[in-house]
């Protein structure tokens, strides 16, 4: 059979794309082809504000995603001591005490997969599951590409226009290719599994304890316990399940706690943690002893490409995975649909570079949020600073030229792509910086200090939410990530010396942050 599109893999990523490019572009070929039979659970529950964005406007799901899974609260953080035995109630927060300005949501991904499986075979693409798909030929040149299916029925052979890969960690296409590269620098792995029956945190504790949030629903965010070197998660699914896991481990540390038994025995060890799990039982575990690599190559002009984790995975700390699939799957319906309706083969080549360097862009930048910082987390003062940053950074530089489109804009990528030095500095100028107050901090025994008593709602620094979404000057941006830089500089150093942040510290340019000049 010819296709316009074969996807291989048939899960997240690859359903969507399918989807969104049928949307797009009515009367395409597109085949989907997976492994499985059955969807099953998998980890990246928890979106933030590019995928939701995604999920409501390309994809069209506004009301299935409110009636088959849950809204999203945000992201809550808390902060134990260091014995890790402090009572929930006790311990430090930070987290909304509103549901956010744009949304967000908390996905069964098993659900989401089935669903969208149904919805695309109504539409006309050809789903097909219990098959095995192999990358035969995979042009450079332009010719079509030859991939083979095995299934209980026998061997075909078919080809495609377009072959893409959604094959997650299978990575059809990064073996085929040899585009796989290895994160030697950020090397850490998780493990997490299902639980049945576990505390309602919002029907927990004094009525103190609910008040310091004005009430608001703390079971729909994504719970984090914050620990040196490592963190834990709470995300709530549909049916009474809860996703819980560990970020954070190495290799040899997984291995010890990899099964139901064990890893419970792990989580046990900490009592807030405990408090939540009482009660409860395991469903299912699963683990990962390496989660970050990346590829050399997301889309090519001999039309293929990757998308989803069959490219790259970062850390999923701030629940980074379906924005990059909202990329992924933008640039290759752009492609895919400037490549059929006929553009020029220098337009498209053009193109497929800067949306190549662009995710790669974004992929750089977030394993800098992470790498080699993870044994400085636990701190409530500390995390509250690098909250500013990254939260703030993200809203200010990223999500609202998603929503706007800016992405798909040439010329606004070429700008991003000249700054990409610069941003890249940046992050590691103030990961520095934030090592050098965890240093200070530990040294003077101050690193737990205000672990215990304290909440922050994580917008008292963050004032321009409400403008996220909507058309925005390169100089109000530029300006903005100014006051955010200084705003986070002036709070570590503050922290550093033991005074409250100094308002009047007089600014520093936007300049000053980059290369090699020290913040402190």
């Amino acid at each position: 059979m010819k296709w316009d599109v074969a996807i291989l893999g048939g899960g997240f990523a690859g359903q969507m794309l399918a989807r969104q490019l049928l949307r797009t572009m009515p009367g395409l070929r597109i085949g989907i082809f997976e492994r499985s039979t059955e969807t099953s659970f998998k980890v990246g529950e928890a979106t933030v504000e590019i995928g939701a964005n995604y999920l409501v406007r390309r994809q069209g799901l506004l009301r299935y995603m409110y009636d088959r899974h849950y809204p999203k609260n945000g992201l809550r953080y808390f902060f134990d001591n260091q014995e890790r035995n402090a009572p929930l109630e006790a311990l430090s927060e930070i987290g909304p005490i509103n549901l956010p300005f744009h949304a967000a949501f908390q996905i069964d991904r098993a659900r989401i997969e089935e669903d969208l499986a149904v919805m695309n075979a109504e539409s006309g693409i050809e789903v097909r599951s219990g098959v095995i798909a192999r990358p035969l030929e995979v042009r450079d040149d332009g010719g079509m590409h030859r991939f083979g299916i095995e299934s209980a029925s026998g061997t075909e052979e078919h080809t495609a226009r377009w072959l893409v890969d959604a094959s997650g960690r299978a990575e059809l296409l990064a073996r085929a290719k040899g585009l796989r590269v290895r994160e030697e620098s950020h090397r850490i792995g998780s493990v997490w599994g299902r639980f049945e029956n576990v505390v309602d945190i919002d029907s927990y504790g004094p009525p103190q304890f609910r008040e310091r949030v004005r009430h608001s629903v703390r079971g729909l965010s994504t719970v984090h316990f914050w620990y040196p070197g490592y963190w834990i998660w709470f995300i709530p699914l549909r049916n009474g399940i809860t996703s819980v896991g560990v970020v954070g481990l190495n290799a040899e540390q997984i291995a010890r706690i990899r099964t139901p038994e064990t890893f419970r025995s792990f989580l046990d060890e900490h009592g807030a943690v405990r408090t939540l799990l009482h009660g409860s039982s395991a469903v299912d575990i699963g683990s990962y002893t390496q989660i970050a690599y990346g590829t050399r190559q997301f889309f090519s002009t001999g039309r293929w490409g990757l998308t989803g984790e069959a490219a790259t995975s970062a850390d999923p700390l701030y629940s980074p995975g379906t924005d990059f699939i909202a990329l992924e799957n933008d640039f290759l319906t752009d492609l895919i649909v400037r490549d059929i309706g006929g553009s020029g083969a220098d337009e498209i080549a053009e193109r497929t570079m800067l949306y190549n360097d662009f995710v790669q862009l974004r992929h750089e930048a977030t394993i800098a949020l992470y790498r080699g910082q993870y044994g400085d987390f636990g701190s409530y003062e500390l995390s509250r600073v690098k909250w500013d940053l990254d939260i703030a950074s993200y809203f200010n530089l990223w999500v609202t030229p998603y929503m706007c489109d800016e992405h798909l804009d040439r010329m606004w990528l070429k700008r991003q792509l000249r700054m990409k030095p610069l941003i890249l500095s940046a992050l590691n100028n103030f990961a520095d910086l934030f090592g050098e107050v965890a240093r200070t901090l530990r040294k003077e025994g101050r690193f737990f200090a205000k672990n215990l008593g304290h909440f922050s709602y994580g917008l008292e620094n963050i004032d321009f939410v409400s403008e996220v979404g909507l058309p925005r000057s390169r100089k109000r941006v530029l300006e903005k990530q100014a006051q955010i830089f200084n705003t986070v500089r002036s709070s570590a150093l503050a922290l550093l010396r033991q005074e409250e942040p100094i308002k009047a510290m007089p600014p520093l340019p936007l300049t000053a942050f980059i290369g090699d000049q020290p913040m402190l």
